[in-house]
């Protein structure tokens, strides 16, 4: 037979192709979220995006799908969990898998955007992070805040004597009508799509919301005063299926982390410099701005608090509040 000294090459080509080290293929990950183009999230992402691509010399690009065009955000989470979508921005949404999410929006229980990050990146976010993983097989790779909420009225408001039965709309949230009932207002719910006319025929006497959204919902035509409540304060997560993360290598896991903590640094600059342009806004078009006794606030708001959370986070609640 002639041709049978070609079988040792062959088999040492073979024996080499199997022993090599396996080179990442190239991919591009889909990541849909709810904010618009003009978001400093949508911005944090496509920076994202772009320090993945450049950290992998191109091998791993990032699609950015604003504005829910990928799908609303628990359509998202159970895309994830399917493998049909990598990633997304989501925040106590995630709470209906893992309770200690509550945890990214309680309020009062942080007193400063300082002390909001110490407990994020702490080991209280170590916490909520793994039970996300383990419970909803999605992973938090970097988190952006979100605008703490204010009260806006026709009068100034410095404490909670000062609400007197106030006549406000929030959201149809149990825990946010029993804090302000605590809190001495007469809250109720009612659709975001009907606020500027309450307030405007007088049907209700305040509202609260962050900043960009007393902005872009033009309240300043309505309300005289923006009370510095600061009530919620809360953040998000940039998320990874953990399906995804599972199949890249080690090191372009390092290079996903590499790029979220340079985004939520892009993030926060981004947050920053909105919360001062939405404020100088607002105040040029003839809202007054109020400060008030938080400490007030937060005591009388406690016990409406703890009454509200699950038991598995009431005592990290009650140790935040002590801080």
């Amino acid at each position: 037979m002639t041709f049978n000294w070609k079988l040792p090459a062959v088999a040492a080509t073979v024996a080499a192709l199997l022993t090599a080290p396996a080179f990442a293929q190239d991919m591009t990950l889909k990541l849909g979220h709810l904010a618009n183009e003009d978001n400093p999230w949508h911005m944090a992402s496509v920076r994202f995006g772009e320090e993945l691509t450049a950290l992998t010399d191109g091998r791993i690009t990032v699609e950015v799908f604003p504005n829910e065009s990928l799908g609303k955000e628990i359509d998202l989470i159970n895309g994830m969990q399917l493998g049909t979508v990598d990633m997304t921005i989501t925040g106590e949404s995630l709470q209906n898998w893992a309770p200690m999410a509550a945890l990214l929006a309680v309020p009062y229980a942080y007193k400063s955007l300082e002390h909001m990050d110490e407990v994020a990146s702490g080991e209280i976010g170590d916490q909520i992070k793994a039970q996300i993983i383990e419970k909803v097989q999605i992973r938090p790779i970097a988190h952006f805040a979100r605008g703490p909420r204010n009260l806006t009225s026709n009068r100034p408001i410095t404490s909670p004597d000062d609400l007197n039965g106030l006549k406000m709309r929030v959201p149809n949230v149990p825990l946010f009508i029993d804090v302000w009932k605590a809190l001495g207002a007469n809250p109720g719910p009612m659709a975001f799509s009907e606020v500027f006319t309450s307030l405007q025929n007088g049907t209700i006497e305040a509202q609260e919301n962050p900043l960009a959204l007393i902005r872009s919902a033009s309240f300043n035509e309505v309300q005289s005063h923006v009370n510095m409540t600061e009530h919620v304060r809360s953040w998000i997560y940039l998320t990874i299926a953990e399906s995804t993360w599972a199949s890249l290598s080690e090191e372009d896991q390092g290079a996903v982390m590499e790029a979220a903590s340079r985004a939520q640094a892009y993030e926060r600059e981004l947050f920053n410099e909105s919360i001062a342009a939405d404020r100088a806004y607002l105040e040029e078009n003839g809202m007054t701005f109020v400060e008030v006794d938080g400490a007030a606030f937060q005591a009388k708001a406690k016990d409406a608090v703890l009454a509200n959370v699950s038991d598995e986070i009431k005592p990290i609640v009650e140790g935040l509040f002590a801080e």
